[in-house]
């Protein structure tokens, strides 16, 4: 039981500071992130709907981009719309409703998560299995641990091993890693003996484990780490970024974020810095916009550095359909592009 309260802790985690604490996979652990990430590049698989998630006198609802209320805040947890279906909760229980509102699968789950290539991943007594759209369980909860379907594959857990089934639920990749996790770009990350390589889609290993700590492809790159330090190899392996940087992450819009030090800025995939690392804390580019964190304070830099948005919030994520989650004394709003508020911040 332990374990499923642990997931829930770090799924209410994920779903308050989604979009600055970017995941690693590493050889001792998998940071989680619940990575319905709108910076990430899979508009082809998932569609979010622009209504934005409120929080108002303790319950969640929804508003659309102009700050009017078009789900009014009843739900004791709600997250942000995939495939026009959003996860809620109610009284310990998991569902989902509509963009209307309505309530297309009851709260029956005791966990459940965003929908993926039309099906998503529930937990229904401690086991894991996938339903569609309707609340139809296509899948019948038979794994261990799972991950939501990528590209047509997804990771499940069998008898301590993972491996990968396909949409009718057959084991395509047979349960043969200590982890793995989702394909991205036709490779998917795997674990052997405490280290990451990566498989294609037919399971067979492409690049060889030989990392402690490594990320998804992403324009054909990926952060790898050698030694102390994070450089990016390419999809055969083969190194194309010396490994130089104290941290590294996944290319988005011919940017990835590095560390140098204990600071943050940006690079293309030549590997050059055109981003000068001077930052406290980021965020990925979205939209054409990454928050920065400056003396204390979030505000918002285009491409080219230039700081479009003052930094005057406490804490300040990606943009998502033209606008921003901001947190100023705890209370959460929303800013459009120009800084001006559209939600005013509450709680």
């Amino acid at each position: 039981m332990q374990k499923y309260i642990c997931l829930f802790l770090c799924l209410t985690i994920i779903n308050t500071l989604i979009g600055i604490y970017h995941p690693k996979l590493q050889a001792s652990s998998i940071i989680v992130r619940q990575k319905q990430n709108p910076n990430q590049l899979l508009a082809s698989q998932r569609v979010t709907s622009p209504l934005f998630r409120i929080l108002k006198n303790g319950k969640y609802g929804f508003i659309d981009k102009t700050g009017k209320i078009v789900i009014e805040p009843k739900f004791d947890l709600a997250w942000g719309f995939i495939d026009e279906r959003s996860q809620i909760k109610i009284d310990d229980k998991y569902g989902y409703i509509d963009t209307t509102g309505k309530q297309i699968i009851p709260p029956q789950f005791r966990l459940a998560f965003a929908f993926s290539n039309r099906l998503a991943l529930v937990l229904v007594d401690y086991k894991y299995g996938y339903i569609n759209p309707n609340g139809k369980l296509v899948i019948q909860p038979q794994f261990e641990e799972a991950l939501a379907f990528r590209n047509g594959l997804a990771a499940v857990k069998v008898d301590e091993k993972w491996g990968y089934i396909d949409f009718s639920g057959k084991l395509v990749i047979q349960p043969q890693y200590d982890k793995a996790l989702h394909f991205n770009e036709g490779l998917a990350a795997i674990q052997i003996n405490n280290k990451w390589g990566y498989i294609n889609s037919q399971g067979h290993i492409v690049v060889q484990p030989d990392f402690d700590e490594t990320l998804a492809f992403s324009q054909g790159l990926a952060a790898v780490k050698i030694g102390n330090k994070y450089g990016y190899i390419n999809t055969s392996g083969k190194l194309v970024i010396p490994p130089e940087f104290d941290d590294a992450w996944e290319f988005t819009f011919n940017l990835a974020v590095v560390k140098i030090g204990e600071k943050w800025g940006y690079i293309n995939p030549r590997g050059d810095i055109v981003i000068a690392a001077e930052f406290d804390r980021v965020t990925k580019f979205s939209e054409g916009l990454a928050a920065v964190k400056v003396d204390n304070k979030y505000g918002y830099i285009d491409t080219q550095g230039k700081m479009v948005i003052q930094p005057k919030f406490d804490l300040a994520l990606s943009f998502t359909n033209e606008l921003a989650l901001v947190y100023i004394d705890g209370k959460a709003g929303y800013i459009n592009r120009t800084g001006e508020f559209i939600w005013n911040p509450s709680n």
